[in-house]
């Protein structure tokens, strides 16, 4: 290992503000133009994980570059060859590894992150400093040129906002890169992860509800209903502030559920700042001295994916579904409000830690996580994501259910806040079982009269004999040597 991963903690001017990037250090110290670029990810808005994806493909790099030292003169030959080891791992046949990497193959799609992630990285160093990039453009074949056309044509046709663009094919599609990376097994939207229906019920009265701390209790099936009954991501759930939760007007026994982005969201009671900023950014500074947890580090960060509000105040409105969920939810919030008047909180958020060591925090994601775990347990099951059993197995199951009940996809696009309807399939496609008994549905009706299509005979199939795959006859035939035994 040539590099070590680090969280720094950095100082850019004369303002109280810093920085807290991941960034690489070697045995001669840090390495500025990472350390550079990743400042500018992070202005431009980066994830923390976007940005500790790239630390792992540069430090990749650089361990190949120390394990073959002045073997490359050209930096275009080095990486074209780095990215190849990538694919094929660095362990030969006979189980050795001369370079001592000792690298196993990594997986298609893996490879080509990295490639695109250093093609980026070294096109920017390679502009600063004025030198070639290690990946660099050429003349796209025409072969190559298609694919590009291809690629522009259905970026446009999928872009919203197209309409205000200038449509011009873009000069990039004439050119390509010399390493492309390799094509990745076109993937059709497999079994969908939806939380199993028949388990639901037991989760939520004696999963989660089987706790001894009804204040957990409370809290937990909240935000099992924000995700189950709303379709919420887990961790727009945890961002619900407690101020964002009202009587419907024209049904107060439903909840109506707001959840605001924490940067550009409109602050409560139609507060300003001085500046007469109404960010909720802006009142967390004030009012909290607090930054948005999404620009937070460790485990009370909480991530915001969603690109699409439902208002001009940037928040994210619940839908209920079935709108049942609402009356469960406004009765459940009534004494969870309770509960949490009784305790000192220096922050706005509704859902907040119950444990002694961690009293009155804002609940985090990993410690939901464990209750969830815990109340799968009591139940008799363990966390499956491959089987939705786990919590965003329950908006997979939220997009089911609007799916069956035969909404619009326009209505199910506002329902799950997706910027495209091409969002919206991983959660509506159909399941193995589903699948399944349409076809078995499909092939009883064969047997119909007027069906086109007629079953299959087999008896009469296997009369002809099958010389590709039986050519001595032993089955298949008029007359096969092997009869059936009975």
């Amino acid at each position: 290992m040539t590099t070590v991963k680090v969280r720094a903690t950095l100082v850019e001017d004369n303002t109280g503000v810093k920085s807290q990037i991941p960034t690489l250090l070697t045995d001669e110290g840090e390495i500025s133009s990472v350390t550079d670029y990743l400042l500018l990810m992070e202005v431009n808005g980066a994830s923390n994980s976007s940005m500790l994806s790239l630390i792992r493909a540069i430090s990749l790099l650089l361990d190949y570059m120390e394990a073959n030292k002045y073997l490359f003169d050209n930096p275009t030959t080095l990486f074209q060859t780095f990215a190849k080891r990538l694919y094929t791992g660095s362990i030969g046949d006979d189980g050795l590894d001369p370079s001592g990497l000792y690298w196993m193959p990594t997986s298609t799609i893996n490879v080509n992150k990295h490639i695109n992630r250093l093609t980026a990285f070294t096109d920017w160093q390679a502009n600063k400093i004025g030198k070639v990039s290690m990946n660099p453009l050429h003349d796209a074949t025409s072969h190559e040129y298609r694919l590009n056309y291809a690629s522009w044509f259905r970026k446009n046709q999928n872009d919203y906002l197209g309409h205000i663009e200038d449509k011009a094919i873009n000069r990039t599609i004439q050119k390509a890169r010399h390493i492309k990376g390799r094509s990745v097994l076109t993937q059709l939207e497999g079994d969908a992860t939806a939380f199993p229906e028949k388990y639901w019920e037991k989760l939520f009265k004696h999963g989660l509800g089987g706790s001894t701390d009804p204040r957990v209790v409370l809290r937990d099936k909240l935000v099992l209903l924000l995700i189950h009954g709303g379709g919420l991501r887990l961790s727009e759930a945890l961002t619900l502030w407690i101020t964002d939760v009202f009587e419907d007007p024209y049904n107060p026994d439903v909840a109506v559920v707001r959840v605001y982005n924490e940067v550009d969201g409109k602050a409560p009671y139609n507060w300003k700042c001085r500046s007469g900023t109404q960010s909720r950014q802006a009142y967390l500074k004030e009012n909290y001295v607090r930054i948005p947890r999404i620009k937070m580090k460790g485990t009370n960060y909480l991530g915001w994916k969603s690109t699409v509000v439902d208002h001009k105040d940037n928040y994210l409105q619940v839908h209920w579904f079935p709108s049942d969920y609402g009356k469960v939810f406004m009765s459940l919030w009534t004494s969870y409000q309770k509960f949490r008047a009784n305790v000192d909180c220096y922050h706005p958020y509704a859902f907040i830690s119950f444990h002694h060591s961690s009293l009155s925090s804002p609940y985090t994601i990993n410690a939901f996580n464990h209750n969830y775990s815990v109340g799968l347990k009591r139940i008799g099951l363990r966390s499956n994501k491959s089987e939705g059993i786990c919590p965003h197995g329950h908006r997979h199951n939220y997009g089911r259910r609007l799916e069956r009940a035969g909404l619009s996809p326009l209505i199910i696009r506002r329902c799950m806040h997706h910027k495209s309807l091409e969002s919206q399939i991983p959660y509506t496609a159909k399941s193995q079982m589903e699948i399944s008994k349409e076809l078995d549905r499909a092939t009883y009706q064969l047997s119909n009269i007027e069906s086109i299509v007629k079953p299959l005979n087999w008896n009469e199939l296997v009369d002809d004999g099958f010389r590709d795959i039986d050519p001595e006859g032993y089955f298949t035939g008029k007359h096969p040597k092997f009869r059936s035994l009975k």
